[in-house]
């Protein structure tokens, strides 16, 4: 569609409800009209149109003086997750790999500049934080993130190289895009990335990309561990052969879908 089209057929009003449901996160439970109006940059008038319209579908609630998510704006998440089948078809086989490894396993597809997971078997907690359906992590410093990017054409890779902001998350991390786009494009030849502490200190993972059947990636799978109990060498040697086989499996099954 053209711009000229896509701005006649815009719906404001439909943006802006988003962006205020968007609003609310872990740091953002609850907010007021003039903590929504600050958030948003939206007037406090127009935010408490917003929300209203929201609470009358039953998105938000109120006391009347706060406003919260309610457990229905779940639905909106669950309904992607339920129309892309990826998670039902690879639960299985990432539990028996998860089993075989003794190793946390997860599914997360690309949204801009971020993964987002799709489907998870925790074993235990690596991570600083709670990883779980929906979570968001940054793609370029994530071994699933480096195989979806690998995933792009290169226009679309230069894109995102373009408007990244490079973050220092450890001291192991890449801070050169440069340095960045060869890592892709190795990832891109071998099929497979590794991530070794870049991310969180004490975190390796190995991530596989999953194509369809026209041999575009759909998502990436990955297993997780901490570096003071998986070397690299067990990593590559022990788990990325069964995570690559495990694709394999997941692949064939999605192929008949």
């Amino acid at each position: 569609m053209s711009s000229v089209g896509l701005e006649r057929d815009y719906v404001q009003s439909l943006s802006r409800g988003l962006t205020v449901l968007q609003a609310f996160n872990a740091d953002r439970p609850a907010m007021t009209l003039a903590d929504m109006s600050r958030a948003t940059g939206l007037t406090r008038a127009t935010a408490r149109r917003l929300l209203l319209t929201l609470v009358a579908l039953g998105f938000v609630c109120t006391d009347g003086r706060t406003f919260e998510l309610t457990p229905r704006v779940l639905d909106l998440g669950f309904a992607y997750v339920s129309s892309l089948q990826l998670p039902d078809i690879a639960q299985p086989f990432m539990e028996a790999l998860s089993d075989r490894v003794h190793e946390s396993v997860s599914a997360s597809v690309l949204d801009g500049a971020e993964i987002v997971y799709v489907a998870r078997v925790n074993t235990q907690r690596i991570m600083g934080i709670s990883l779980a359906i929906g979570s968001r992590l940054p793609a370029a410093w994530t071994s699933m993130g480096r195989v979806l990017l690998a995933g792009l054409n290169d226009d679309q890779l230069d894109t995102f190289l373009d408007g990244l902001v490079m973050t220092e998350l450890t001291s192991q991390s890449i801070t050169d895009v440069a340095v960045l786009r060869t890592e892709i494009h190795a990832v891109r030849s071998q099929g497979y990335a590794f991530i070794d502490q870049e991310l969180e200190e004490g975190i390796r993972s190995v991530a596989a990309p999953l194509h369809d059947r026209r041999g575009r990636t759909l998502a990436a799978v990955n297993v997780g561990t901490h570096a003071a109990r998986v070397t690299l060498k067990e990593l590559r040697g022990t788990i990325l052969p069964d995570l690559l086989a495990t694709a394999r499996n997941i692949e064939s099954q999605l192929a008949k879908r």
